[in-house]
C-alpha cells in the first residue's frame, strides 16, 4: 500500500492570517475547506507557539457551513455530539464516527471498482479516461459529505464574482465532458 501523502501545513500567523507553506500564499477557510474536499490532509499551526489548531479551525469551517443553511448534520446528530463531550472519557462517539467515515469512503472506493468490473467497455481504449472522469464525477458528487461549498468568506467578500465564474465554468466544462462520453458511447454501440 502506497505511503499517505503529507498533511498539507498551513501556518497561523499573530494576525490570524493563514498561509500555505506550498503554494507560498494566504488562504482562507473556503480554500482549506476545497483543498480538504480534493483529498488532501491539512495540518494548521500557530507560527509563534507552534500549537496545532487543525481541530479548532476544521470545527470553524462547519459551523460556518451550518450556518448558511447548507445543514449536513441532522440536529439529532447534533445532540449526540454535545452528549459524547459530556461523557467521562468522551464516550465511543469519535470512534464511531471515524469508523462510519472510514467505512463510507471504503464503499464508495468498491463501488467505482465494480463499476468497472461490470463495465464490457473496459477492454476498448480510452477507457482510462473515461474512468477517471467518472471517478472525479463520483467524487465531486459525493466529496466528504460536504457537498459544494458556496458563499463568500468574511475575508474575501470582494472575490466572490471571480468564484462564481469559475465555478460556472467548471460546471461547463464537466457538461461538455459528459457531452463528449456521450457521443463517444453512442459511437461504439
Amino acid at each position: 500500500m502506497a505511503e499517505k501523502e503529507k498533511p498539507l501545513l498551513i501556518k497561523r500567523y499573530a494576525s490570524r492570517r493563514l498561509y500555505n507553506t506550498e503554494t507560498s500564499d494566504y488562504v482562507t477557510l473556503e480554500d482549506i475547506a476545497g483543498i480538504i474536499r480534493a483529498g488532501r490532509e491539512v495540518q494548521i499551526v500557530d507560527l509563534k507557539s507552534g500549537d496545532d489548531l487543525t481541530r479548532q479551525y476544521l470545527l470553524q469551517i462547519i459551523a460556518e457551513h451550518e450556518s448558511r443553511g447548507e445543514n449536513v448534520l441532522p440536529v439529532n446528530v447534533l445532540n449526540d455530539l454535545v452528549r459524547s463531550y459530556m461523557v467521562p472519557g468522551g464516550g465511543m462517539m469519535p470512534q464511531f464516527l471515524q469508523s462510519s467515515f472510514e467505512m463510507l469512503r471504503e464503499s464508495q472506493k468498491k463501488m467505482v471498482e465494480n463499476m468497472t468490473a461490470m463495465n464490457p467497455m473496459a477492454k476498448r481504449p480510452g477507457f482510462e479516461a473515461m474512468q477517471a472522469q467518472q471517478e472525479a464525477f463520483l467524487k465531486a458528487m459525493t466529496g466528504g459529505l460536504s457537498g459544494n461549498w458556496s458563499g463568500p468568506s468574511p475575508d474575501d467578500s470582494d472575490d466572490s464574482d471571480d468564484r462564481d465564474s469559475e465555478s460556472s465554468e467548471d460546471l461547463e466544462e464537466i457538461k461538455k465532458q459528459l457531452a463528449d462520453l456521450h457521443n463517444k458511447l453512442s459511437k461504439l454501440k
